[in-house]
């Protein structure tokens, strides 16, 4: 049984890490943990927030093309969910979405909120959803 978007989205939730993975300037992935927010609806769109100088925005620059990985680990009763998320990312500069993005937790990273010097958000559009869940496999594509 193949899951849909919302479905996937309900499972996604419940999960507030994720790794974005990033082309470097020579060729090589580079990973780092973002904050997925928790309680979005996600509709084939992901959002973050880095710095213009952060080598996730440097690197979305030069190559736009990511990958987002996010996993809720398996329990007694689940096999677990497992998502991989190839998709297209860019730079906002918008402080009206910043707004809309923005909760509270951030401000860990973020002392000035949304007036962070240059705060960028990352809004990755997803082109294909690969997913493991509870032993099954399958794949949208957007």
């Amino acid at each position: 049984m193949s899951l849909t978007l919302e479905e996937i989205s309900k499972t996604m939730r419940h999960i507030d890490l994720c790794m974005l993975t990033t082309k470097t300037a020579d060729g090589a992935l580079e990973s780092r943990p973002m904050s997925n927010n928790k309680l979005v609806d996600y509709d084939g769109d992901s959002y973050f927030f880095a710095t213009a100088d952060s080598s996730a925005a440097q690197e979305i620059t030069a190559d736009p093309q990511v990958n987002i990985a996010f996993t809720q680990l398996p329990s007694l009763i689940s096999g677990g969910f497992f998502l991989s998320v190839t998709g297209k990312a860019e730079l906002i500069d918008d402080k009206a979405l910043f707004e809309k993005h923005w909760v509270k937790d951030i401000e860990v990273w973020f002392k000035d909120g949304i007036d962070t010097p240059g705060l960028r958000l990352i809004k990755v559009k997803a082109k294909v959803l690969k997913y493991w869940h509870n032993y099954e496999e399958g794949e949208l594509y957007l």
